[in-house]
């Protein structure tokens, strides 16, 4: 049964989006498109045999994906002097959810838009960092000092609640005094979590999520979740239920019923210093983390990216790997033979693309699970107009299952106040059936996202559709991994980390557990210094 426009903005956006909008004036649609062509695309994997090449084209390292991890791969073997290195991705552009794209008005983000600034001057994030001139030195204590261009400009955080903007993420406006004490207590236990380690001294919560501790006082709490922590520490307050919803929705797609105790308070500890102190900030761009993504390309000859290139079968043998592709657009046949591969793609597509795994399923691949996402990027003529605080970079709506959006054109040191604008809107697909919510995210056209959009958008600016000149939506099927009680610290994941054979090695944010930028490129890092060890490289760690 087809559902009514009402009935539709219930079912994604939540009730209270619905019932602002019942008085909304009739409207002209806003011109767009849905600009996303992987799920079409990569469905080929499913179809059956597909044909291949009689010319095998030879390489010392083929990583197979060009998200975060795949390029980060490269990077480091690139670092390390290793030439013959080629990078097959499934896409047009590379970058994966961190991708971005460009309009006449600004760069912006088709995914992740923002890196939270590392806490240690160690590690291959800061090392890109300093490649890319953020880092402009290190304080008394020796920790990195980012450029304050890239830091996130105040008004950052803003969110809308029943007609007005209020500032920050926390609604203090009619708080009580118990609600503001639990606060206060859980903002102290986050302060504790963030100051523990263990007897071998490594912070109980840790950026990447490998340096964690792995001391049962900790791993303990991933068997349950966020929400039954909550109600076991006695706080009941819905306000902070809600600030700690959004955190999980907003990082993990996933509420904190679905969302490990362990993956919730590494949200508030893992960035901090036990004192309250979080990271020197949010470092950001336009275009979002796709500057991260041009700076990791930027490592790599012109030829050693290929795009529009479907990657259907890995077979391992003592020789190395042979790899079978098709070629996205043509749909002619490629075939290639390396010594080393590195397999960037998520668990549940690798099932389908290594040979040996589609006779035996690995036994690890029921513990992962992806949450669907949306990503809309709304230009206007002019910023819209606000009631209450201030536009901000990052503006969320309270009442919206929506995470609201993020202002494209923010750091611009000379911002044209009246200028046009990009908005970028998420809606995180959070419910518990992910293939439900995959299946709901997938099957809406572009009518029903331009319905969507200007409903959640429309109570909190009522002009905004005067303004709109173009919307461009983006569905992200499987956009991130979903860090579900027990998972973390389950046996899967660790199974899931280990090469196969000699020559076939895996990386992606699902190894981590938690779909950050972080994860990636550790795991990328991590399996290109497997690769090195493999050809008889030797290279000092960068991990």
């Amino acid at each position: 049964m087809e559902l009514t426009r009402r009935e539709l903005i219930a079912a994604f956006l939540g009730s209270a989006v619905a019932s602002a909008c019942k008085r909304d004036a009739p409207r002209a649609p806003i011109p767009g498109a849905v600009v996303d062509r992987a799920v079409e695309v990569g469905h080929k994997l499913r179809g059956g045999p597909l044909p291949v090449a009689q010319t095998v084209e030879s390489v010392d390292v083929l990583v197979v994906g060009g998200g975060i991890a795949g390029l980060s791969a490269a990077w480091r073997l690139m670092g390390a002097g290793v030439k013959d290195v080629r990078v097959v991705e499934l896409e047009a552009d590379v970058g994966g959810t961190s991708r971005s794209g460009r309009n006449a008005v600004t760069s912006f983000p088709w995914g992740a838009h923002y890196l939270p600034a590392p806490t240690e001057d160690r590690g291959p994030v800061v090392r890109l960092l300093r490649e890319m001139g953020a880092v402009s030195g290190v304080d008394a204590q020796g920790l990195p000092t980012f450029e304050e261009t890239l830091l996130i400009q105040e008004p950052d955080e803003r969110h809308f609640y029943r007609g007005h903007w209020y500032e920050g993420l926390y609604l203090r406006v009619g708080a009580t005094a118990a609600d503001l004490a639990e606060l206060e207590r859980f903002d102290a236990r986050m302060n504790a979590f963030a100051a523990a380690r263990d007897a071998k001294g490594r912070k109980a919560f840790a950026v990447p999520t490998s340096r964690s501790s792995d001391d049962a006082e900790w791993t303990a709490l991933d068997a349950l979740s966020m929400a039954q922590w909550l109600e076991r520490e006695g706080f009941h307050s819905t306000r902070l239920k809600w600030l700690v919803d959004y955190a999980c929705r907003d990082d993990y797609g996933a509420t904190s019923e679905h969302v490990s105790a362990w993956a919730g308070i590494w949200y508030f500890a893992a960035r901090q210093d036990g004192q309250g102190e979080r990271s020197e900030g949010f470092l950001s761009w336009p275009e979002g983390n796709g500057r991260l993504v041009q700076q990791l390309s930027s490592s790599l000859p012109p030829r050693a990216v290929e795009r529009d290139v479907l990657v259907h079968t890995v077979t391992p043998s003592v020789k190395g790997c042979r790899v079978d592709a098709l070629d996205a657009r043509t749909g002619q046949p490629r075939s290639f033979q390396a010594r080393q591969v590195v397999l960037t793609c998520p668990r549940f597509i690798a099932a389908h693309v290594v040979a040996p795994w589609r006779a035996q399923r690995p036994a690890w691949l029921s513990a992962f699970t992806y949450a669907p996402w949306v990503v809309a990027n709304l230009t206007l003529s002019s910023p819209p107009v606000s009631r209450g605080f201030p536009l901000a970079w990052d503006n969320v709506f309270q009442e919206s299952k929506s995470l609201g959006y993020v202002v494209a054109t923010h750091q611009r040191l000379r911002q044209d106040e009246n200028g046009p604008t990009v908005l970028t809107w998420y809606l995180p697909m959070a419910g518990g059936d992910v293939k439900a919510e995959r299946e709901k995210a997938l099957s809406a056209g572009y009518a029903d996202w331009e319905a969507l959009v200007m409903a959640d958008l429309r109570p909190a600016h009522p002009g905004i559709a005067a303004q709109a000149q173009r919307l461009e939506v983006q569905r992200w099927g499987h956009a991130m991994v979903r860090p579900t009680p027990g998972f973390i610290w389950g046996p899967e994941r660790q199974a899931a980390q280990e090469s196969l054979g000699p020559s076939l090695h895996f990386a992606h944010t699902d190894l981590g557990g938690l779909a950050l930028f972080e994860e990636a490129n550790w795991f990328g890092v991590k399996a290109a210094e497997r690769v090195l060890a493999g050809l008889g490289v030797a290279s000092e760690s960068w991990l």
